[in-house]
């Protein structure tokens, strides 16, 4: 019996952080990847394309260079390459750019979204699943976050159009019976990681003698998330597709399965909220120096904390993200001295 083809991955974002991971690992396990990136100059383009030149290396990555939002792009991709699986990674991301630039977030978050989910219902993949934000919890005090609790108080406009995206998924999961899953991301870090982030900045200001700005005078919790961990739990999610529920009483407890759609959301996170300064006496550790520390008040949009409760990530695929903050750092200092030559 000749062997099975290999599946089709369509990743959006296929440049940025976690997109690059994500489609080395798919690469890896024999997967072939269609890769869409904007090549954005939101933060260092150069890092994209390094990113994206690893990634050409292997025969069975191609890619495309364009945004999302661009209308049929996302259409002719899965036309041409009837993916088994689409992932989408692309976004505007930040926080404190929301503030600054939201049309920017309408673009790629709501216009692109909504591109992506066209595309699914002209041509349907075996599993759709898409980026969300531990960000959509908002306003929450209940910790750790569950998937099943309220998250109707976006505290930004990133947030907002993340929750967003969660609602517009879930309806075309419903109409067209796409099987989709949405994933909350908690603080993702590690090699390769994005400039706008706090590892990558405060390594940068420690290594140059720079005082670094912490918010919220260092009394800030996160529940960080090592990428490599991350995209283990996507890779288990992928063969997890959600089915419509025959009625409400059999979705088992705990369990966010839409009771009208095979829709589900699920946490990715290491369930162990850090204290940022513990998280910033790793970077000192990893790099031998200490920190010049400059204590700043809390930033609009911001949150004091994240936890996610990543029961669920558990139950559906017997998988949970263990990497200790003191070992995913010290990987980080040292990619980030071998590719910076510091």
């Amino acid at each position: 019996m000749p062997p099975a083809p290999p599946r089709t991955a369509l990743v959006t974002g296929s440049a940025g952080f976690i997109g690059f991971h994500l489609c080395q690992r798919l690469l890896a396990e024999g997967w072939q990847v269609i890769g869409i990136d904007a090549l954005t100059e939101y933060y260092d383009v150069t890092l994209k394309k390094a990113r994206q030149a690893q990634l050409l290396d292997h025969p069975s990555f191609r890619t495309e260079t364009s945004r999302i939002e661009t209308p049929g792009v996302l259409v002719a991709l899965c036309a041409t390459h009837k993916p088994d699986a689409v992932i989408h990674l692309a976004a505007q991301a930040g926080v404190r750019y929301s503030i600054e630039n939201p049309e920017s977030y309408v673009e790629a978050n709501l216009i692109g979204t909504f591109r992506l989910l066209e595309a699914a219902r002209a041509h349907p993949p075996a599993h759709m699943l898409l980026a969300s934000t531990s960000s959509a919890y908002g306003a929450s005090v209940e910790m750790p976050y569950a998937e099943t609790q309220k998250a109707d108080f976006p505290m930004s406009f990133y947030a907002a159009t993340k929750k967003a995206n969660e609602a517009m998924a879930h309806s075309y999961a419903h109409l067209y019976d796409l099987p989709t899953t949405l994933f909350r991301f908690f603080t993702v870090y590690g090699p390769w990681g994005r400039p706008d982030m706090a590892l990558f900045k405060f390594t940068r200001a420690i290594l140059e003698g720079r005082p670094i700005d912490i918010y919220n005078h260092g009394k800030m919790q996160r529940d960080f998330t090592y990428v490599t961990d991350l995209v283990d739990g996507i890779m288990r999610l992928i063969d997890t597709p959600p089915a419509r529920p025959a009625t409400p009483e059999h979705i088992p407890e705990g369990d966010s399965l839409s009771p009208v759609a095979p829709f589900r959301i699920v946490n990715i996170g290491n369930s162990e909220p850090v204290p940022l300064m513990d998280f910033i006496a790793a970077i000192e550790t990893a790099l031998g120096r200490t920190a010049r520390k400059n204590f700043m008040e809390m930033q609009p949009g911001d949150v004091p904390a994240t936890w996610a409760d990543t029961g669920l990530l558990q139950r559906l695929t017997g998988y949970r993200p263990e990497t200790q903050v003191t070992e995913g750092v010290a990987r980080f200092v040292a990619w980030y001295q071998s590719y910076y030559g510091v």
